[in-house]
């Protein structure tokens, strides 16, 4: 469960700006061949930047200024799953959160739970902006004092980057470097080898992170993860995909439409690897936990540091394991028909979560795959249309 903690101070002895921005996955195989197997499963990116901030930025406005014991978090691509459900953590933690979207994968039904769960002045702003306009993103750093960026904003779907691989290397490389740049003016200051475009992508935003904050003063920590499940816990928000994503969306998503009769059934591809039922193995963690581990990297990261981290539970489940503890939780006998292999796709994923637990004390606590599928699955059913239900 999130904790809640509106009173809490968050006041630094140093005047420092972290900065979150996209992850890839860094797995573990049983063969060893950890590098071979990096970024594969579908997941989003972050790394989190100390940055200096600037003593002489000062307005009257409640987000273009700095205020002492207040941190403020930019969430990039915070409208959509992941991102709304770290920008409620924040919220409750009393962080100042400012939301970038352009909504094309992300739903405005979920500002709109956030700005109704905290309507205080100072508290949320959205703006709706692409970070792929070299200026708005310039204009968004320029109005507004940061203290850290989280940055979600990405397409995400290893299938459709095997299909549409340009705009992938766009969207995640390019858009991340908008950023970067924006930062540099604006504030003071293992081997993998990824086999689908939307690895690939990822890997080179985390180079170019790297190197961007080798002649700086930023502190990294960049998370790597694997295959996202759950929703809120109360009951607030949820994945509510496109419908023309569904097809190269979530494993949980599909199982949801077809227990909820959107679809004839679900499409699990590739039943000839080697692995104990032939399906593919992920690392499938829980949504809270998630944002967890993303508020204690926050709370952790360091200037002139830098932290790579995998989260996850340390343990695969297959796809047949997967779609058994969905029929559990939804109560639904799912049909299911088994196909050839996608390209892009490893048999076997998953993380290490030693050195985030050693040294962050973060350690996932939802791990009954079907529980978290049982939470997700009271929001699907209470939300038919997705936000459009509300």
């Amino acid at each position: 469960m999130l904790n809640s903690s509106r009173g809490r101070s968050q006041t630094r002895s140093t005047r420092t700006m972290p900065f979150t921005a996209m992850e890839h996955p860094d797995p573990k195989r049983k063969s060893n061949l950890i590098g071979k197997v990096l970024m594969a499963a579908a997941l989003t990116a972050l790394c989190i930047i100390m940055l200096k901030r600037s003593p002489s930025f000062s307005t009257s406005i409640h987000f273009s200024r700095h205020e002492e014991g207040v941190t403020h978090v930019l969430v990039t691509g915070g409208a959509g799953y992941i991102g709304s459900h770290a920008a409620l953590r924040l919220l409750k933690e009393n962080y100042r959160v400012t939301i970038v979207d352009n909504l094309s994968r992300g739903n405005m039904g979920a500002v709109r739970i956030l700005q109704e769960l905290f309507p205080e002045p100072g508290r949320l702003q959205f703006i709706y902006a692409d970070l792929g306009d070299a200026k708005v993103v310039d204009k968004i750093f320029s109005e507004n004092a940061f203290d850290a960026v989280m940055h979600f904003a990405a397409v995400a779907y290893v299938g459709e980057s095997t299909m549409d691989p340009l705009r992938y290397y766009h969207n995640i490389t390019s858009n991340t470097l908008m950023v970067l740049k924006s930062m540099a003016v604006h504030v003071s200051e293992p081997t993998q080898v990824p086999i689908n475009p939307y690895g690939k992508a990822k890997k080179m935003a985390e180079d170019m992170i790297l190197d961007f904050s080798k002649n700086s003063d930023m502190g990294i920590m960049i998370l790597r993860y694997f295959n996202v499940i759950g929703s809120d816990p109360e009951g607030r928000l949820g994945e509510a995909p496109r419908p023309e994503l569904r097809d190269q969306g979530r494993i949980s998503g599909a199982c949801f439409d077809a227990a909820r009769g959107i679809i004839p059934g679900i499409k699990v591809k590739g039943t000839d690897y080697k692995t104990h039922d032939g399906t593919c193995i992920r690392d499938y963690i829980d949504v809270t936990d998630l944002v967890d581990a993303h508020v204690k990297a926050l709370q952790h990261a360091k200037p002139r540091n830098v932290g790579i981290y995998n989260v996850g539970t340390g343990k695969g489940r297959s796809v047949k394991d997967f779609v058994e503890a969905c029929k559990k939780a939804t109560g639904v006998d799912i049909k299911v028909d088994y196909l050839p292999r996608r390209p892009g796709d490893y048999a076997e994923v998953f993380s290490d979560p030693t050195k985030i637990r050693q040294e962050l004390n973060w350690t996932a606590r939802y791990t009954d795959l079907e529980e978290s599928l049982q939470i997700a699955w009271r929001w699907q059913k209470a939300h038919h249309n997705g936000y459009n239900s509300s």
